[in-house]
C-alpha cells in the first residue's frame, strides 16, 4: 500500500526515547530528538487539515523523487532547498559521479533529468515495494523565505536560467499586472516585481512552476510515510544524519547560502498589503502547518 501510517517509524523511536532520563546535553547528541516532534507535527498537521489520505497516487506524482539503489535511499528534491546540492550528493551516491568535491558537479548536470533514477520512472511493482523499503526523506523550508529566494533568482538575477523565466512567466506578468508597461518592459519581461509576482501567484496558482509549488504538492507528506523530515535552518546536522541513516561513505555536504534571503523577508514583504499577505498564508497553509513555520519573524504575530 503507498498510503503508509504516518510516524509509525518515529513510533518506536519516540517510545525508546522516553524511556531514558536525557539531560539537555545528552540530548543534543539524538537528532531523532528532534526528528520525533517534527514527525509528530507533520501527523497532526496532516489530520487537523483533514489531508490524511486524500490522494490516491498515479505514478507520475512521483517524479520528484529520486532513487539511490545502492543505499536504498529515496529524495524529494525541491526547489529552493538546497536542491541542487542533494541532487549533487544523490549522483555521487549512486556512482553517476566520482567527484570529492560536490560543488565541481556543474548544477546543468545535476538537474538533468539523467543525473539519477526518478521514482516515477519505475515499474508499479518496484515503486510499491521500494515505497516500503526505502528510507525516504525531504528538506523544509519556511514557505514564504522559499517563495522569496524562487522570486529573487528567476526574476532578479541575470542568469541563464533566469532569462527563460523573464520570458515564459515574466512577460505574462508585466502584461497583465503593471497597467502602465513601455513597450520595452513588455519585451524583456524583465524586472518583474515583487508585488507583481505575488499579484500573479494568488490570482493564476502557487502550482505554476515547481519552484514555487508548495512541498505538499511536491512530495505528498500526508500520503507518504517519510523516514526523515529535515530543515533548512538545520541542513548541515540533518544532512550528517540522513547519510549516516543509510551508511553512505564520508561526504562533506556543500552548505551554500549566499542569498542571505531570510535577513531580506521583512524588506520584501512589506511591499505588500496585509490582505495579500494573508491571502498567500493561505495558499502555503499546508506548509506552515506540516513543517511547524508561522509569521511571527515576519509580521511580529501569527495567522490563526
Amino acid at each position: 500500500m503507498w498510503e503508509l501510517e504516518l510516524g509509525k517509524r518515529c513510533f518506536f523511536v519516540l517510545m525508546l526515547f522516553s524511556s531514558l532520563s536525557l539531560t539537555p546535553r545528552c540530548t543534543a547528541k539524538f537528532p531523532w530528538l528532534e526528528q520525533i516532534s517534527r514527525q509528530e507535527e507533520l501527523t497532526l498537521g496532516c489530520d487537523n487539515l483533514g489531508l490524511s489520505g486524500r490522494r490516491i497516487l498515479d505514478v507520475s506524482q512521483l517524479n520528484h523523487i529520486l532513487v539511490d539503489h545502492r543505499h536504498k535511499l529515496l529524495y524529494c528534491y525541491v526547489p529552493k532547498v538546497a536542491c541542487t546540492n542533494w541532487k549533487r550528493v544523490m549522483m555521487v551516491l549512486t556512482g553517476e559521479s566520482n567527484a570529492t568535491n560536490l560543488v565541481n558537479i556543474p548544477a546543468t548536470i545535476a538537474h538533468s533529468n539523467s543525473s539519477t533514477i526518478r521514482l516515477s520512472d519505475l515499474p508499479l511493482a518496484d515503486i510499491k515495494w521500494i515505497l516500503n523499503n526505502y528510507t525516504l526523506f525531504l528538506i523544509a523550508r519556511h514557505p514564504f523565505e522559499r517563495l522569496l529566494s524562487a522570486y529573487r533568482n528567476k526574476f532578479t538575477e541575470n542568469i541563464t536560467s533566469s532569462k527563460y523565466f523573464q520570458t515564459r512567466y515574466g512577460k505574462h506578468i508585466i502584461k497583465k499586472y503593471r497597467p502602465t508597461a513601455t513597450v520595452d518592459e513588455l519585451d524583456s519581461g524583465a524586472n518583474v516585481s515583487f508585488p507583481e509576482f505575488v499579484k500573479f501567484l494568488l490570482n493564476e496558482g502557487v502550482n505554476t512552476n515547481e519552484h514555487w509549488a508548495p512541498i505538499y504538492d511536491l512530495c505528498l507528506p500526508c500520503t507518504l510515510n517519510y523516514s526523515f523530515i529535515g530543515h533548512y535552518e538545520t541542513l548541515s546536522q540533518d544532512a550528517k544524519t540522513i547519510l549516516d541513516m543509510v551508511e553512505a561513505p564520508h561526504l562533506i555536504f556543500p552548505v551554500t547560502r549566499a542569498g542571505h534571503t531570510r535577513d531580506r523577508l521583512r524588506e520584501y514583504f512589506q511591499q505588500l498589503s496585509i490582505f495579500n499577505i494573508e491571502h498567500l498564508y493561505k495558499k502555503y497553509l499546508p506548509d506552515f502547518k506540516l513543517f511547524g513555520y508561522g509569521l511571527e519573524d515576519l509580521l511580529g504575530y501569527d495567522l490563526a
